[in-house]
C-alpha cells in the first residue's frame, strides 16, 4: 500500500457530538480511564481480535506480527490478540498462532513485552475451530475434525473453505475433559510463561464453543445438549476451569448470538444467550468482563437489519447487580463501530468498544480519533489472506497519520 493511500470521510457530527471534547479526557466519553480486571485502562477504544493469518507453517509468529502489534499499543490501551489454537489437536486453519508449544510461547511473549513496555495491555483470545476447521489441515496433521454433533457447515457456510465440507466426528465426554484441559494449559502458558494479562474465550462465530452452545448445531442427547442449560455446559466448564487456574479478573469471553457466519444463528438466540450471560454473572462476579458481537455484523461482513438485535437484553443482565454489588461489571462491545457512535454508547451505557477493520487500516486509531483525524480504508481483500510472516500488504503497511504543525 503506498504511502498516497485513500482516506475516509468523517462525518460532521464528530466535531459537535460526543466526540468534540475529544482533547479532555475528563469529558470525551472514549478517553476516560477503564478498570478491567488488574488493569487500568487510560482510554476506551479496544483492539479487536482479529485473525489475520501471518504466522509460519508451525504456528509461530514472527518479526511481522511483533511489528504489527507494535504499530497499534497505546499506553494504557487494551489489545486482544487474534484466535490462537490451544492444541495441536484443534488446530484448523493454516498461519494462524498458537500457544501450545515452547516456541510459539516465546514468541507471544516476545510481543506481549513489547507491549507492557509501551505501557498497553493485551489478552490472548484462545480458539478451536471445531467444524468449522479445514479438513485438509487436519489430514495433514492426523488429527480428527470434531464437534459437538455430525453436523457439516453447508457449502456456502463457510468464508475462508472451499470444496470439502466433510461431517465432524461427534465429540465423546471423554474428548470434552481433554479439550477443557488443553485450554486450562493454554491459559496457563498465557499468562504465566508469555506473560499475557489474561485471556479471552473465543465462543463466537461458529467455531467450536459456538457451536455447543447453539441449537443448528448441537442436537446432542446427553447433558451437553437439548436444552438451554445443557448447551451451556461445556462453555461453563471451561470459564470455571480457567477461572480456577488463572483467576477470575484475568478471564473474559466472547459471544456472537445473531450472526450467521458459517451457517450459525439459532431461531430465537436471546433465551440461551441470556441465560449464558445470568450464570456468568452468578457464578463469576469477578470475571474481567464479557464481550459481546452486535447483530449488524456476520464474520467480516455488514449486514441490513430491520430487526433492532443489540446486545442490550445481555448487558442489562450482566450489569444488574452492580449497585447490590458495589462494582462496575465491564461489556465490551464489537460490530461496526464509528468513533461518533461508539462516543455515544460509551457515553450513554459505560463499558469500552472493540474495534476491528478501523484498527486494520489505521494503526494509530487512537491518535486519530483523538486528533479528528480522517481514518485509512482498508483492503478487505488483505483481511484473512493466508499470506504466512512476508504478508506485509494490509498488515504492516498502512500509514501512520503525519504530525500537525503545532505537534512538531
Amino acid at each position: 500500500m503506498s504511502q498516497n493511500s485513500n482516506f475516509t470521510t468523517i462525518d460532521p457530527r464528530f466535531y459537535s457530538g460526543p466526540l468534540a471534547d475529544r482533547h479532555d479526557p475528563s469529558k470525551c466519553p472514549l478517553f476516560q480511564p477503564l478498570k478491567i480486571g488488574n488493569m487500568n485502562l487510560s482510554h476506551r477504544i479496544v483492539l479487536a481480535p482479529l485473525s489475520r493469518f501471518r504466522a509460519d507453517s508451525t504456528h509461530v509468529h514472527r518479526e511481522i506480527a511483533q511489528e504489527y502489534y507494535g504499530q497499534r499499543v497505546t499506553k494504557g490501551g487494551f489489545i486482544i490478540s487474534e484466535a490462537t489454537f490451544v492444541s495441536e489437536e484443534l488446530v484448523g486453519q493454516r498461519h494462524a498462532p498458537g500457544i501450545y508449544n515452547k516456541e510459539q510461547i516465546a514468541a507471544w511473549k516476545t510481543i506481549v513485552s513489547q507491549i507492557h513496555d509501551k505501557g498497553g495491555y493485551i489478552f490472548i483470545q484462545l480458539w478451536a475451530t471445531g467444524r468449522a476447521g479445514d479438513p485438509a489441515v487436519h489430514d495433514e496433521l492426523g488429527t480428527r475434525l470434531l464437534a459437538p454433533s455430525p453436523i457439516s457447515i453447508p457449502g456456502d457456510g463457510s468464508e475462508y473453505e472451499e470444496g470439502d465440507h466433510r461431517v465432524p466426528e461427534e465429540m465423546a465426554k471423554e474428548d470434552l475433559k481433554r479439550v477443557v484441559g488443553q485450554y486450562v494449559a493454554a491459559a496457563k502458558s498465557a499468562v504465566e510463561e508469555a506473560g499475557f494479562d489474561g485471556v479471552e474465550i473465543h465462543a463466537a462465530n461458529g467455531y467450536l464453543v459456538d457451536q455447543f452452545i447453539q441449537s443448528v448445531s448441537n442436537q446432542r442427547t446427553d447433558e451437553y445438549g437439548g436444552s438451554i442449560e445443557n448447551r451451556a455446559r461445556f462453555p461453563l466448564e471451561i470459564v470455571q476451569a480457567i477461572a480456577e487456574a488463572i483467576g477470575q479478573e484475568r478471564t473474559a469471553i466472547r459471544f456472537s448470538p445473531y450472526s450467521t457466519f458459517q451457517s450459525m444463528r439459532m431461531p430465537d438466540p436471546v433465551p440461551q444467550f441470556a441465560y449464558l450471560t445470568q450464570e456468568l454473572r452468578d457464578r463469576f462476579p469477578d470475571l474481567a468482563y464479557i464481550h459481546f458481537i452486535e447483530g449488524r455484523v456476520h464474520g467480516n461482513s455488514d449486514v441490513a437489519s430491520t430487526i433492532p438485535e443489540t446486545s442490550d437484553v445481555f448487558r442489562e443482565i450482566w450489569q444488574e447487580k452492580d449497585t447490590e454489588r458495589g462494582k462496575q461489571s465491564v461489556f465490551l462491545t464489537a460490530g461496526g463501530w464509528s468513533p461518533e457512535n461508539a462516543a455515544k454508547f460509551v457515553r450513554e451505557k459505560g463499558g469500552a468498544v472493540v474495534f476491528g477493520r478501523a484498527f486494520i487500516g489505521n494503526p494509530d486509531l487512537v491518535d486519530r480519533i483523538k486528533r479528528g483525524l480522517p481514518l485509512n480504508d482498508h483492503e478487505r481483500a488483505t483481511f484473512y489472506a493466508p499470506q504466512g510472516p512476508t504478508g506485509r500488504k494490509g498488515y504492516t503497511d498502512y500509514p501512520f497519520a503525519r504530525a500537525s504543525k503545532d505537534e512538531l
